[in-house]
């Protein structure tokens, strides 16, 4: 199991040698029980650091928004930043690598495996205590939780309590590290598509009236958006906001800048957002789940992209997000490919 005091050992080390900039890991939030994410710039500060059930955040989206900054700046500390990830994170920068958005010496990866279990779900474990609020939540000794109330702890099956992701998580242990903590087990995830089954057996009728009617919620926060590590465009073709702008561009280019999408949260816009967005993951998404944890509304996000996933594994027999040496699915090709698509 992973150890508090190892992982702050291993960042104190990094920070005091100057080996990196800062540390982005996770900290005890105001609440008292959840996690937050923090960046630790100096060793005194590394005992902040905490690994636990509710550290859900996919934090490798801020090495995203570290390697903007760096390309903003004129004289950038080119030093790695440290990361702490997860398995499904790690898939997270195993893309960036393939997409040379970053180089292996931008980042020093600190793993640590989720071993038997994950992360929890706050809505399902708010369901499960049933108004009790939780002051503390442990990984247990076996596939279970130890949640802490005001009225005493409960052990919790992780299958009941647990963030779905995790329930149909193929890398539970991260896939490229420098550091790892934590035991490299091998669980069996007997669906790892298991969330897309049941809507796959309703008509083409039957879908689309379920797709209408949850992305009619959509209030175009673009929470989802931001969230993503792989959401990296300088210019969001969903976005009209977002115009990549240079010291060249002219007003009229400005002004001529094409609108492919009103921002109003119409039913029709809502769909052309999701859609093309959920294309733009194809082979790309490593299933974090964080697009959905961090809608206001609880659209299904993650459904979307499982469903992608699964056919980019049963048509051309692509894992997303383990080899950072493989190219991405869009830019490989096999000549057993099907190609019955083509007319």
């Amino acid at each position: 199991m992973v150890k508090h005091e190892d992982v702050r050992a291993e960042a104190k080390k990094l920070l005091e040698s100057g080996k990196v900039k800062y540390i982005i890991a996770y900290e005890l939030g105001a609440d008292g029980w959840k996690a937050n994410p923090v960046f630790i710039k100096k060793p005194e500060d590394v005992d902040k650091i905490i690994w636990g059930p509710t550290c859900f955040h996919n934090l490798v989206r801020f090495v995203v928004d570290e390697k903007r900054r760096k390309v903003q700046q004129k004289n950038p500390d080119t030093r790695p930043v440290g990361v702490m990830v997860k398995g499904c994170d790690s898939r997270a920068i195993v893309i960036l690598l393939q997409e040379k958005f970053i180089e292996r010496k931008d980042v020093h990866i600190i793993g640590v495996s989720c071993e038997k279990t994950g992360v929890i779900d706050e809505r399902k474990l708010a369901n499960k205590l049933k108004g009790r609020k939780a002051k503390n939540v442990e990984f247990g000794p076996d596939e279970n939780f130890v949640v802490t109330t005001e009225e005493g702890t409960v052990d919790l099956p992780a299958s009941e309590i647990m963030a779905d992701r995790c329930l149909e998580c193929i890398a539970h242990v991260p896939v490229i590290t420098d550091v790892l903590f934590g035991e490299k087990t091998k669980r069996t995830v007997p669906h790892p598509f298991g969330s897309v089954e049941k809507i796959e057996t309703l008509s083409s009728e039957d879908r689309w009236k379920f797709w209408s009617e949850q992305l009619e919620k959509c209030v175009r926060c673009y929470a989802c958006r931001s969230v993503c590590p792989m959401c990296y465009c300088d210019e969001c073709v969903a976005d009209t906001i977002t115009f990549a702008v240079s010291p060249d561009t002219t007003a009229e280019e400005k002004a001529q800048k094409i609108k492919w999408l009103d921002k109003s949260p119409v039913i029709s816009e809502n769909i052309f957002y999701h859609m093309v967005r959920a294309i733009h993951l194809a082979g790309r998404c490593i299933d974090c789940g964080e697009c959905e944890r961090a809608c206001p509304v609880n659209i299904p996000l993650r459904m979307l992209n499982k469903k992608l996933e699964k056919e980019a594994k049963l048509l051309f027999g692509y894992d997303v997000g383990f080899d950072p040496e493989k190219p991405a699915l869009i830019s490989c090709f096999r000549d057993e490919d099907p190609e019955d698509f083509i007319r």
